[in-house]
């Protein structure tokens, strides 16, 4: 392109020779322009005689103007390309990146919405007009909802990397830690100071139970800690809050193929039930379809059938701010192959504050009064255990934990075993009976 601007058109005649011969058609022969313009440059031996050196070139501006072109256009080529948003970071292994870095908008992902099936006249006691609808209202309110739905997203991300990694010869201590690791992470919030934990943080402490023991056993200090074996059939119930709105879902593990007909009866079930469950809904129904469906499967084990019966003195609640009873439903559904009743066993599970007690205390024992402070302060009315106690930096508090026991300010909660050599397995959802359709608010694509 230089070469071509040079050449211009209305540039004025100069004095110098004329070439001999005839001009061939389309311009002057090859380098005629040397002999009269000399090398194209400014100040250059082609000039006519008498012109000054000095004098600038008639092309000059133009040369001048065409090399300021250029170097404009270099520069809008060589500028500096945007630098591209910021990309959303992806979740690691094990889960630790917090939630809010991951859904920047602060809106999380809706749960599974399900329409409410046609029901009899016998299943439901009122028509649709006269639905409670104040009962309900707060199910549509756009921070409760949101608060779940992130409360539902960690539980989602934290078991799906627990389904990944969990593997026999871990202890129960190491798996227990590591989910409750991945919460507080996910979550942003450690739950280390006073009134941290009851902004968001575990809703209570995680289960794991293995083979008859059904429910409701956790690792906790003073215990010998338990190694998980290649033929253990474990539960893995955790709950994680928001604002005091839990998030309560359960899932089995098995390592042996032997019990995919016991996982797979108690999945069905739970499914049966949320499918079943609506409002104003009658629970016998809801259990009625259960235990149909539960009762259909059964499982060959070392070569002997065991019906897979469900249990009968444990089920589906509600859920209350928290509380773990209240408005929201959790549908959850145990099968084994033992009896179907459980009874308490040795050991403690965890502790929760009584329905009615006080703001404070004043007992003889002063370390009693001094934990019970920490406890309304960390815990309020979530159930806790001694293993959260102890990462609080609690020393020496086991005469005050018994104290409270003993006077009827905490509720100890025990493990709920079935009869030994039996095998059990739970699954869990939690779900929101909105006005208009239910949402499974902790559905993913693993159950």
């Amino acid at each position: 392109m230089g070469s071509k601007t040079l050449e211009i058109e209305d540039a004025p005649a100069h004095d110098g020779p004329s070439t001999a011969g005839p001009q061939p058609a389309g311009g002057e022969p090859r380098g005629a322009h040397l002999s009269r313009d000399g090398d194209g440059c400014m100040g250059s031996k082609g000039a006519a005689d008498g012109d000054d050196d000095d004098e600038p070139h008639d092309a000059a501006p133009a040369l001048m103007k065409t090399a300021s072109a250029v170097s404009n256009k270099k520069k809008k080529r060589n500028r500096p390309r945007r630098k591209n948003k910021a990309s959303v970071p992806k979740q690691s292994s094990p889960p630790r990146v917090p939630l809010h870095d991951i859904f920047p908008s602060g809106n999380y992902p809706v749960g599974e919405l399900l329409s409410y099936g046609v029901a009899s006249e016998t299943t439901i006691r009122t028509k649709a007009p006269e639905l409670r609808y104040e009962a309900h209202r707060s199910l549509e309110d756009s921070a409760f909802l949101n608060d779940y739905r992130k409360a539902a997203e960690v539980h989602r991300q934290v078991r799906q990397s627990v389904q990944q990694t969990v593997k026999p010869g871990q202890t129960l201590t190491d798996i227990a830690v590591g989910i409750e690791d991945g919460v507080r992470a996910l979550l942003g919030n450690a739950g280390l100071e006073p009134g941290h934990s009851l902004q968001a943080g575990m809703g209570f402490p995680t289960g794991l139970s293995l083979n008859h023991c059904v429910a409701h056993y956790t690792p906790n200090p003073g215990r010998k800690d338990v190694v998980l074996q290649h033929e253990d059939v474990m539960k893995v119930d955790f709950g994680v809050h928001v604002n005091g709105w839990i998030v309560d879902s359960a899932f089995t593990v098995a390592f042996d193929s032997t019990y995919d007909s016991l996982l797979a009866a108690v999945k069905d079930a739970t499914n049966t039930g949320i499918e079943t469950a609506g409002i104003d809904v009658r629970i016998c129904d809801v259990s009625s379809a259960i235990q149909e469906v539960m009762e259909s499967y059964e499982v060959e084990i070392r070569g002997r059938m065991f019906p897979v019966k469900p249990v009968r003195n444990i089920c589906a609640h509600d859920i209350k701010q928290y509380r773990i009873h209240g408005e929201v439903f959790a549908i959850e559904t145990f099968g084994t192959t033992g009896r179907g009743f459980l009874r308490d066993d040795t050991g403690i599970y965890g502790y929760g504050l009584s329905h009615d007690a006080p703001r404070a205390v004043a007992l003889p024992l002063t370390s009693a009064n001094r934990l019970y402070k920490t406890i309304k302060e960390n815990f309020g009315s979530l159930v806790f255990c001694r293993r959260y106690l102890e990462r609080l930096g609690c020393e020496r508090y086991l005469a005050g934990l018994n104290c409270l026991v003993s006077n009827g300010i905490l509720e100890p909660y025990q493990p709920l075993v079935d009869v030994p050599g039996s095998y059990s397995a739970q699954f869990e959802h939690t779900i929101l009976l909105r006005e208009s359709r239910k949402e499974v608010i902790s559905r993913g694509n693993d159950y």
